[in-house]
């Protein structure tokens, strides 16, 4: 599966590695297990650098509606994101755009740096 995502409660983390190509499907998988593990409102560290982002205007759109039905329901914990390529940091552009949530989110290069962002959000 090339969007593997493990839930660590104790922490209020989520730990996602995407590889390879995901499409829309993998992301709605993966939204629906964050509310189905009651995790949304947790912290999000996510690793785009082995990211292929598969999906068009129509995908992102009903990612959109997708997240706007889960954030009017449950709270939306901060994103960190790790990628550099430029399909990366357009499809987290075009995420956070289309996204209701308020939640803070961020890019880096390193996911050092973002978990020490991560860590400054609690809270948040």
């Amino acid at each position: 599966m090339p969007l593997r995502w493990e839930i660590l409660h104790s922490e209020k983390l989520i730990h996602v590695v995407a590889e390879g190509e995901v499409t829309l499907k993998e992301m709605e998988a993966h939204f629906d297990a964050l509310v189905v593990a009651n995790a949304l409102a947790y912290s999000k560290l996510f690793d785009a650098t082995g990211l292929k982002p598969v999906y068009d205007d129509a995908d992102v759109m009903a990612m959109g509606a997708r997240l706007s039905a889960y954030t009017s329901h449950f709270p939306s914990g901060p994103l960190a994101v790790v990628g550099h390529d430029e399909s990366v940091v357009l499809a987290f552009k075009r995420f956070v755009n289309i996204s209701p949530s308020k939640r803070p989110a961020a890019l880096f290069k390193t996911e050092k740096k973002a978990r020490a962002w991560l860590a400054t959000q609690a809270g948040a």
